[in-house]
């Protein structure tokens, strides 16, 4: 049966969510399940925006043609070639085949790589077209690599409305309403949309700050991402979260300690840090096992945080595989503008803190904290107390002591 749900006059909401999907994109856990969102413009022409994932073919087919109500369809708008939007494209054109693709030069060739031939009635558009649907005007806004090569956005500026991909998406199926504003999004999906952010799009920061710049003077009544939620009323305040998150900008003042243990002394002294870093006054701390964390997860509050430590047993002279993993998604995903500290033990030849070092500090305005605190074998009185340094000297930089 089907299920549209009205956004505004004239728009219409045919997506689907999906809550059976255990990995997004076959890497990212998603618990809470993923939306895969489409929309449907009805003017003079009819307009659909993007299509959705197989998983939900047939509910958004039914939405599609229950949204048109008897009417063909006129456009099909595709703002991301990625098969969870583009894989009910084929269909769609089965169904509709008068209907017009519109879609940067980029995508109509993904499609054509994925789909085989398109209809010839496929129009590239490139930023700054317009095309005119009756009341309503469509402008084309480029956006690369947020998080394809192909990427853009749509833009109506009689209703003041964008469609803007996979930027401003989230993880998280959809729940009754599709309003962010109903949703509880800071208590319910700002943690999915940070971990969605920094895995699917952080690395690309500043093509996203240039899109960004491209929407700083448009006014905005209703943002409708690929994923997540849609914006109606309070989009200003995840606009400059997403201004943060894409300058590579901490944040929250804090601390997010990852430590890599084998018989538990390494996160004996994680847990002491933690311990003396909340004594020392910090309110924001976090401690993570990096071998029983997911990756996406870790990556996220690495970056939403000011400081990170990294404590790591050596293993086989190097690090330890779950945190020289974890740093070379660090490094993968442009990990900067961050202090860290680091803590390293070895029963023998310890060189674990050595190692990390030499990679965090060659990244983009990092900065050491304090003294590497090592240890042998487990912590000792020595030890404890230099834990102790540490703290202050980590708290006194988070509460800006220093």
């Amino acid at each position: 049966m089907y299920n549209t749900i009205p956004l505004a006059e004239d728009l219409f909401y045919v997506g689907a969510s999906n809550r059976r999907l255990s990995l997004f994109e076959g890497a990212y856990p998603v618990p809470r399940g993923v939306s895969y969102n489409s929309y449907l413009l009805i003017d003079g022409k009819t307009v659909l925006f993007d299509t959705a994932d197989a998983s939900v073919e047939d509910l958004f087919l039914e939405n599609v043609e229950r949204a048109l109500g008897g009417r063909e369809l006129d456009y099909l708008v595709v703002h991301h070639a990625e098969p969870d939007h583009s894989a009910c494209v084929c269909r769609i054109l089965e169904r509709y085949p008068s209907a017009v693709v519109l879609a940067s030069a980029k995508a109509i060739q993904m499609l054509k790589n994925f789909c085989g031939e398109l209809p010839a009635r496929s129009v590239a558009v490139k930023e700054g077209d317009t095309v005119s649907v009756g009341k309503y005007t469509l402008q084309f806004i480029s956006a690369p690599m947020i998080h394809w090569p192909e990427v853009m956005f749509t833009y109506i500026p009689e209703r003041e409305m964008l469609f803007t991909a996979d930027a401003f998406g989230t993880f998280g199926a959809l729940d009754g309403s599709v309003f962010a504003d109903e949703l509880h999004f800071e208590r319910d999906f700002l943690s999915e949309a940070r971990r969605y952010y920094f895995n699917i799009v952080g690395k690309y920061g500043a093509q996203v700050q240039s899109a960004l710049k491209k929407l700083s003077d448009k006014p905005l009544s209703l943002v409708c991402p690929l994923h997540g939620p849609v914006w109606r009323s309070g989009f200003s305040s995840y606009l400059e979260t997403y201004g943060k998150w894409s300058a590579y900008l901490p944040e929250e003042r804090g601390v997010v300690i990852f430590y890599a243990s084998v018989y538990g002394h390494t996160k004996n002294a994680a847990e002491l840090l933690a311990s003396a870093l909340a004594a020392e006054g910090v309110r924001e701390v976090r401690t993570y096992d990096v071998s029983v964390t997911h990756g996406s997860e870790m990556l996220a509050e690495a970056f939403r945080y000011s400081h990170a430590v990294f404590a790591s047993v050596t293993l086989n002279a190097g690090i330890f595989p779950a945190m020289e993993q974890l740093i070379n998604e660090l490094k993968a995903h442009n990990f900067q503008n961050r202090k860290y500290a680091i803590i390293e033990n070895g029963s023998w030849a310890p060189q674990a803190g050595a190692l990390i070092e030499a990679q965090l500090s060659a990244l983009k305005n990092t900065e050491k904290v304090g003294e590497t605190v090592k240890m042998i074998s487990a912590l000792s009185e020595q030890g404890a107390a230099d834990l102790r340094v540490l703290a202050k000297n980590i708290a006194d930089d988070v509460c800006g002591k220093i």
